[in-house]
């Protein structure tokens, strides 16, 4: 099923996303987002996760770390539009590509979304109460998609280590486990295979992992983090052809399957 191609061709997808200048022009300046969240109307909205990041977060063209994908560059989409847009058209989710938002961990808004996504999680860092909001909205029944962290032992490193010490903030006891493919997550809607989960960064396998309620697989699964790779990457840019339709379309049914698999469970 050429998803990708198809929404493409048709013209479903469009840029309509604040575009980044050249990179000489950012290369010294912090730029922050202007978000304009959609207001709550009780339908599914995705939720993207904003936060501070730490030293050396700003490395892209001068923007945080959390909004990559959100902000694009060089003819590319926001990512979570065009995840949605794919999920509206082919299961019975009303995922309107207009309803998104960013929301902060420890902001009570976030518990009208039930299901949550952070770009970078290796820049991420996380205070008390975002600690406490976000063990809060796990166990009310979130599930929160982690993407785009890597490590290529240059400017990348530690991110995994940074990105586990955060989780066991809000939970000491944390496992994060490899999910194989008898994991229902990659059968939710489609059928996914560790083999065909795509490579952003080609600097070794992508690692999906994930963090159990009661650290019990046998139960739900509230958290996966997509490490070693950028599933959203192949959201934002499937309509350009900087990735292969192939890659973009086991990138889109990975994400809707992590889109459906939080609503049911």
């Amino acid at each position: 099923m050429m998803v990708s191609a198809g929404l493409a061709a048709s013209g479903v997808i469009n840029a309509r996303v604040p575009q980044i200048g050249p990179a000489d022009d950012y290369a010294f300046a912090r730029r922050e987002p202007a978000i304009h969240n959609q207001p709550y109307d009780g339908c599914f909205t995705f939720a993207r996760v904003k936060y501070v990041p730490r030293p050396g977060g700003y490395y892209f063209y001068g923007i945080p770390a959390w909004p990559h994908g959100y902000l694009t560059v060089d003819g590319g989409e926001r990512s979570e539009e065009n995840l949605m847009k794919i999920t509206q058209e082919i299961s019975m989710l009303d995922s309107s590509p207009e309803r998104t938002v960013v929301v902060a961990l420890d902001d009570p808004e976030l518990s009208r979304y039930p299901l949550a996504y952070m770009a970078e999680p290796g820049w991420w860092t996380l205070n008390d109460r975002e600690a406490a909001g976000l063990r809060s909205y796990l166990l009310k029944g979130g599930f929160i998609i982690f993407d785009d962290f890597r490590d290529d032992g240059q400017m990348f490193t530690g991110q995994w280590e940074n990105f586990e010490r955060n989780i066991r903030k809000a939970f000491p006891s944390a496992v994060l486990v490899d999910l194989d493919a008898s994991n229902p997550v990659f059968h939710s809607f489609f059928e996914v295979s560790e083999e065909t989960i795509p490579n952003a960064y080609d600097i070794g396998r992508p690692m999906i992992r994930g963090l159990f309620e009661d650290n019990d697989p046998s139960k739900r699964l509230m958290a996966v983090a997509n490490y070693n790779s950028d599933i959203s990457q192949f959201w934002q840019f499937s309509a350009t052809g900087f990735r292969p339709v192939s890659e973009s379309n086991e990138a889109y049914k990975l994400g809707v399957n992590y889109v459906i698999y939080g609503m049911t469970h």
